[in-house]
C-alpha cells in the first residue's frame, strides 16, 4: 500500500493536471474547485508521517510555498484539505508557521461562520450536516493536541449533538437507524430497492420508508433556515456518501476516547 501511494503522489506531481479536465463526466458532480495544491500537499505529508522521511516533508513545504493555501478558508472537505494540511504540518514540524492557520480556521467557525437557526453551523448548502462533522472532527483533533481544549472539546460536542438529535425545532436525528425519528428514506438507491425477486422500479417514487435500513448513514441534513423534510427526491437535504461518514466517524470515535 505505500509502494502505491509514493507512485500515486510522484505520478501526481509529475503529470500535474486536474482531474475533471482528464474525465469530464464528473465536471457536474464532483469538480476539483480548489485545485490540485492542497492534494499534493497533503499527499506529500501523509507519505513524511508514513515513512519517517524528511524528503517528503520537504517536497510538501515546497507545495505550501507554491501554491496559495492560506487564503480564506470555510470548510474542510474532500475538495478542500487545507485545515487537515495545517494539523498535519503542526504534527510533524511544531511550527505556529502552520498551525496559526488552523487556529484562525477555528475561530472563524465558533465566531463568524453562518449557523441554522437550531445551532449547526452551516457552511454548505450541500451537505451541511456532513461539513458540521468535519470541521467537529477537526475541532476534536485540535482540542486533544492542546488547542483551546475546553472550547474546542464543547463546540464540537454540540455540533456532534446536533446530527445525532440535539436540534430544537425537530429534536431528530439525522442518522439513519439511530436516534429519535431518524431518516427513512435516504437518497441510496440500494437500501430503497426492494429485495428480489423485485426489480428497483418506482423505487424512488415510494413514498414509504425504504425497505432496507441504512444504519449508521449520515443524511445531508437541513436547509440554512433549519427546515428539513424526509424526502429521498430531495438529494440535496437526503443524500449519503463515504465522505459524509468519514470524518464524522472520526469524531464520534474521538467523542467515545473522551468518554
Amino acid at each position: 500500500m505505500l509502494d502505491v501511494a509514493k507512485e500515486l503522489y510522484d505520478f501526481a506531481d509529475n503529470f500535474r493536471e486536474k482531474y475533471d479536465n482528464s474525465i469530464e463526466d464528473v465536471k457536474a458532480y464532483y469538480q476539483s474547485w480548489s485545485g490540485y495544491g492542497d492534494e499534493l500537499c497533503w499527499a506529500a505529508l501523509w507519505l513524511a508521517r508514513a515513512t519517517g522521511d524528511d524528503t517528503y516533508l520537504s517536497r510538501a513545504k515546497g507545495h505550501w510555498e507554491e501554491f496559495d493555501l492560506t487564503s480564506y478558508l470555510a470548510s474542510f472537505s474532500w475538495d478542500d484539505k487545507r485545515a487537515g494540511i495545517y494539523s498535519i504540518f503542526w504534527l510533524l514540524t511544531g511550527d505556529t508557521e502552520y498551525s496559526q492557520y488552523l487556529v484562525k480556521f477555528l475561530n472563524y467557525l465558533k465566531t463568524t461562520a453562518p449557523y441554522t437557526p437550531e445551532g449547526l453551523v452551516y457552511l454548505d448548502a450541500w451537505g451541511a450536516n456532513r461539513h458540521a462533522a468535519n470541521v467537529a472532527f477537526i475541532s476534536l483533533w485540535a482540542a486533544k493536541n492542546g488547542f483551546d481544549k475546553e472550547a474546542n472539546q464543547e463546540w464540537a460536542r454540540s455540533q456532534i449533538g446536533q446530527l445525532l438529535g440535539d436540534n430544537s425545532r425537530y429534536h431528530r436525528s439525522f442518522v439513519v437507524g439511530f436516534g429519535q425519528d431518524p431518516p427513512q428514506r435516504p437518497h441510496h438507491r440500494s437500501s430503497s430497492c426492494p429485495s428480489p425477486p423485485q426489480d428497483c422500479t418506482g423505487a424512488l417514487d415510494n413514498p414509504d420508508p425504504s425497505p432496507h435500513v441504512l444504519y449508521g448513514a449520515l443524511v445531508g441534513g437541513p436547509a440554512g433556515d433549519g427546515s428539513y423534510t424526509d424526502d429521498r427526491h430531495d438529494y440535496q437535504h437526503n443524500e449519503v456518501a463515504c465522505d459524509y461518514n468519514a470524518a464524522f466517524t472520526g469524531a464520534l470515535a474521538a467523542l467515545v476516547e473522551l468518554s
